[in-house]
């Protein structure tokens, strides 16, 4: 017998299936399922289901006071099971966030900021004698299954007189730890972009990727994407979307599609400012923009589930497969019109939202807020 049969899901490329799931696994999927299970769910015409939504850059350690929010306040209640948080905390921290984070609901995994306390200031980067690279080294031995990469903001704001130091000491602790996926969060110079993407690997995570900041990846003077930014791209670092109350632009999204370069990945980079007053509210809403920049759907729901997943070793979610998480998302389109809003105040209409109406999390079924 099964916990959970999803019975008639669709996925939005018209696959229809029936879902066994049991011990907080997919364990059959089939055209019909002739079985029982303790509770059955049966999709209504209009319903999609993909693999659970993957927030991969989130601020969620309810005890800091710059970036915080609550894991399931930015999880399930908004459709997404999996949420990331991006370095709010360090290796001398970041013990009590894994404590809080097995409380919630929804799956919480962690970035360790190369800074010992995290962001519990602006500028947690000026201080290199904070980036100690034994102290990281320590709790990615003792959190394994809760940190999964290693975070560095490098603006100006951060690392006051230190250029790109910050980012050749995350770079050598990166190394030192089997290639750990970072994240590089990007704003204003110094350093410059092309100093940043310069140091920058194939697969490291170039966040806030289409802001719309004078160093960021379109030449305002002539409006084009730059140079170098092609080389990066195409050398494979993944360009993730990173919202922000400072960091998307529609027009440089708009422009970057045009020139051939899509974000890899779509996150929302919440906490509970922007998520209370805007302009990033959650994940969905994000995904709302890039489809009005011009991506399609079937492409933005893989941009919050198997690659976030790949990015980040996220190995048994991300996908509908047998033997994977039970970590789902139900959702629907519904015709309204909406005005969605950018970091910089710019515009644009929808008259297609996007509605997360049930998670399940490790075979466990959940309704959502909306």
């Amino acid at each position: 017998m099964f916990d959970l049969i999803i019975r008639q899901a669709q996925t939005i490329d018209q696959q229809q299936m029936d879902i066994g799931i049991k011990d907080g696994k997919i364990q059959q999927i089939a055209p019909s399922i002739d079985a029982l299970a303790e509770n059955e769910i049966c999709l209504k015409e209009g319903e999609y289901l993909s693999a659970g939504w993957i927030d991969d850059h989130v601020h969620c350690f309810e005890k800091m006071t710059l970036y915080y929010d609550y894991p399931d306040e930015i999880g399930y209640k908004h459709g997404v099971t999996t949420v990331i948080d991006a370095g709010t905390t360090g290796a001398e921290n970041i013990h009590r966030f894994n404590d809080l984070a097995k409380e919630a609901q929804t799956n919480v995994f962690a970035l360790v900021n190369i800074s010992k306390w995290g962001i519990v200031e602006q500028d947690e980067l000026a201080d290199l004698s904070k980036i100690k690279a034994e102290l990281v080294t320590d709790v990615l031995k003792k959190y394994p299954d809760f940190i999964v990469g290693l975070k560095a903001r490098m603006s100006k704001t951060v690392i006051g007189d230190n250029g790109i130091t910050p980012l050749d000491l995350a770079k050598d602790i990166q190394r030192a730890n089997q290639g750990l996926p970072l994240m590089v969060h990007i704003g204003s110079a110094p350093p410059t972009l092309d100093e940043i993407l310069g140091r920058m690997e194939k697969h490291d995570v170039l966040t806030h990727c289409f802001n719309g900041k004078a160093n960021g990846i379109l030449d305002q003077e002539n409006q084009s994407i730059k140079p170098f930014v092609f080389d990066a791209y195409h050398k494979g670092i993944a360009f993730d979307i990173g919202h922000g109350t400072d960091s998307f632009n529609f027009d440089v999204a708009e422009k970057a599609l045009a020139a051939g370069i899509k974000a890899s990945s779509i996150s929302s980079d919440i906490y509970i400012r922007n998520r209370t007053n805007g302009p990033v509210y959650d994940l969905a809403t994000t995904m709302e923009k890039l489809a009005v920049v011009g991506y399609d759907w079937k492409e933005i729901i893989e941009k919050v589930t198997i690659a976030p997943a790949a990015q980040f070793g996220l190995t048994t979610k991300g996908k509908i497969a047998e033997g994977y998480d039970a970590d789902l998302t139900i959702f629907s389109f519904k015709a309204a019109d909406k005005v969605l809003t950018d970091s910089n105040g710019n515009t644009r209409n929808t008259s297609i939202q996007i509605i997360p109406s049930k998670v399940v999390i490790g075979g466990e079924l959940f309704e959502t807020d909306y």
